[in-house]
């Protein structure tokens, strides 16, 4: 066996094996077996970075790719192959999988320390952590879609860890159940797919679609239904509501949700069969992620629960991602997942030791807190950096790649504009609502002086996670830094991360030309790059500043905004009355329809029953009444006439000769007197 091959499966299995002890007999190890899921994930990130060194130092090869399949199902027209594709993207992803939550869980270890089912959540970290790889790890959509399910049920025990609180359980059940409305999409186009080329392969189905094997619009049709899929998981408008009530989860579930697993396999789903995208499913998806990225960015800069900031920022850089391959920009979107990776996951494991300090996820109870918690505050402030689009952090190269690619876009078709407009917008909103979390809770005066008195500075299990998380996201901009000397190319995909990240070489034709008019090199390229920086730096400078003057110098003042746009911060207070729609549409409807199978259940089926119950009793009843009375009575009538003539024969029956004789001589008197008369 292939040494790749043998190391993805040592890495895939050891998270499951993880799972299995913890959760039967977890609390009987020491430690309540904590150890087992951080030593699995550790050896797995481990190997994972064996093959990135490989592929990067030892063999660097763009196109490098294994392959291993394995037969499961086989009954004659229909088989089903299991199997493992390892290829540069691959490789990226699992390295970031790992490394992420590897460093939750150690984190978790001091965050999780007193909680009554301990060894449980390790085991479900483990289990959520062997269901991503599994979605990294498969080769074909029949292996994709069983670690598509498997993380959906445990986002939904990680999310509705705390289940005694009603708010947790809820937004379990609510991730879950929403999630499904975009599985059933996605399995729609899984079917699809099989249908019209009789593989799960990725491999087999793109030569089996080159091939003719679907026509354009089943084609376009497919491909939609797959990224339902990517809708449901990575939060996309309008099945982005689950997102934000996950917060309800431990934090360290949301760091792992919302960085480089759960929210992240839709884009990686999306990267993964970009073939299977047909331009105009390609357009769709652009639409998205561009309306997804705006909307979202707009609720998040009226939040007040620091959690719930960085969950609608989740969703907004999510959807720029899934812009990004929409437009065409294949390198840029998965450059992002991989950038957003490291310092969302900072940024929430920031405001998880802020949360454990202070015990209160609200902004406008925290302030000043930077004297206290140094190691925190800074690395906080990197991550702020990062997802702001700051110069020279790793979020200004991955998000100025998007911008430019579909300003690029705009170019190359006039008429779709808004897909550069409106995330240009969402990049200007997202500086102001992270440095408006910044300044509020680490800069300014305390606004509770009792919440004050007692923070501290988390311990090291939870801040060595936090100060790696900051290295990487500084130095994976490195190779960025030497394009400074030439301004117009500071947009540019990262260096290292694009000879290894190619666009899919086997693209049909239809989506070819779309990449060909969206990424193809030309005049036009370096144009929107610099058009694109120097705007993605304007509008972070923008939002900095308003921030600023908001909520750290406060010459302007957000109360008398808010009051003046009421209607307005209304409208983002209620989160786009999202939730109320689906209350009063998808909610109500579904109720009243229960109620209505209840009704029908109740009055027909029921009473059909209860009906025929009835009828059979009075049946029952009248035939008994006929067998009392009838059938009974005639038998015992005839025995009682029996018996009257029998008691009075019996009389006769005196055993006296004499007195036969005299019957017998009164007998023939009667006869010969009856013959004479008659």
């Amino acid at each position: 066996m292939n040494t790749i091959i043998l190391y993805s499966l040592i890495l895939l299995f050891l998270p499951l094996a993880a799972f299995a002890i913890n959760i039967l007999v977890g609390k009987r190890l020491p430690r309540k077996g904590d150890w087992v899921s951080l030593s699995a994930i550790l050896i797995s990130f481990s190997f994972a970075l064996s093959m990135f060194a490989y592929m990067l130092f030892i063999r660097y090869d763009p196109d490098f790719s294994v392959e291993w399949r394995w037969l499961w199902i086989d009954l004659g027209d229909f088989v089903i192959e299991l199997g493992i594709l390892v290829d540069n993207l691959t490789i990226m992803m699992l390295l970031v999988v790992t490394l992420v939550s590897s460093l939750i869980h150690i984190y978790s270890i001091s965050y999780m320390k007193d909680d009554p089912r301990y060894n449980r959540y390790f085991a479900y970290l483990s289990l959520f952590s062997f269901s991503m790889l599994i979605i990294v790890l498969s080769n074909n959509l029949f292996g994709l879609y069983i670690g598509w399910e498997l993380v959906g049920i445990s986002s939904y025990l990680l999310i509705g860890f705390w289940f005694e609180k009603d708010s947790a359980s809820d937004a379990g059940k609510k991730a879950f159940i929403t999630n499904r409305v975009g599985d059933f999409g996605f399995f729609i186009g899984v079917l699809l797919f099989f249908t019209a080329v009789g593989s799960f392969n990725y491999g087999d189905i793109i030569a089996g679609v080159d091939a003719g094997a679907m026509s354009d619009g089943l084609f376009t049709a497919a491909g939609i239904a797959l990224f339902m899929g990517a809708v449901g998981k990575s939060a996309q408008v309008p099945l982005h509501i689950w997102l934000p009530d996950a917060m309800e989860g431990p934090t360290p579930v949301s760091a792992l949700i919302h960085a480089a697993t759960m929210v992240a396999a839709g884009v990686y789903m999306v990267g993964r069969i970009y073939p299977l995208f047909s331009p105009g499913a390609l357009l769709f998806i652009a639409y998205v992620g561009a309306i997804t990225a705006f909307v979202t960015a707009t609720i998040a800069v009226v939040r007040k629960d620091i959690k719930r900031v960085l969950a609608y920022s989740t969703v907004s850089q999510l959807g720029f991602m899934i812009l990004a391959l929409g437009v065409g920009g294949y390198v840029s979107g998965l450059w992002h997942l991989t950038t957003h990776a490291f310092f969302k996951a900072l940024l929430f494991l920031g405001a998880g030791s802020v949360i454990h300090a202070a015990h209160t996820n609200d902004m406008f109870r925290m302030g000043g807190f930077k004297k206290k918690m140094p190691v925190t505050f800074w690395t906080f402030l990197i991550a702020t950096l990062a997802i702001s689009g700051v110069p020279g952090f790793s979020g200004f190269f991955s998000k100025d790649a998007i911008l430019a690619s579909a300003l690029e876009f705009s170019f190359a078709h006039p008429g779709h504009i808004m897909l550069f407009i409106l995330p240009l917008i969402a990049a200007g909103l997202t500086a102001f609502y992270m440095f408006r979390a910044l300044f509020l809770t680490f800069y300014g005066e305390p606004q509770d002086k009792e919440i004050y008195s007692h923070i501290h500075e988390s311990p090291g299990s939870m801040t060595i996670p936090m100060v790696i998380l900051a290295t990487i996201t500084i130095l994976i901009t490195f190779d960025q830094w030497r394009g400074f000397e030439y301004l117009p190319l500071v947009g540019e995909y990262a260096g290292w991360f694009q000879h290894l990240i190619h666009e899919p070489a086997a693209i049909f034709t239809g989506a070819a030309a779309m990449a060909e008019s969206v990424v193809g090199h030309g005049a036009s390229e370096e144009t929107a790059h610099t058009i694109a920086m120097w705007l993605s730096i304007f509008v972070a400078g923008v939002g900095i500043l308003l921030a600023y003057l908001f909520y750290l110098k406060k010459s302007l003042s957000a109360e008398k905004v808010s009051k003046s746009l009421s209607s307005i911060y209304t409208l983002l207070r209620n989160k786009y009355y999202f939730d109320e729609f689906y209350g009063a549409t998808v909610i109500r409807g579904v109720l009243g329809l229960s109620k209505a199978s209840a009704k029908f259940d109740d009055t027909v089926i029921d009473g059909a029953v209860n009906g025929t119950a009835t009828i059979t009793i009075w049946l029952s009843k009248a035939s008994r009444w006929f067998d009392d009375h009838i059938v009974d009575g005639a038998v015992n009538g005839t025995a009682t006439v029996t018996t009257f003539f029998g008691t009075r024969l019996r009389r006769l029956q005196t055993g006296t000769v004499e007195n036969y004789v005299s019957f017998l001589v009164v007998g023939i008197l009667v006869f010969f007197i009856f013959q004479a008369i008659f």
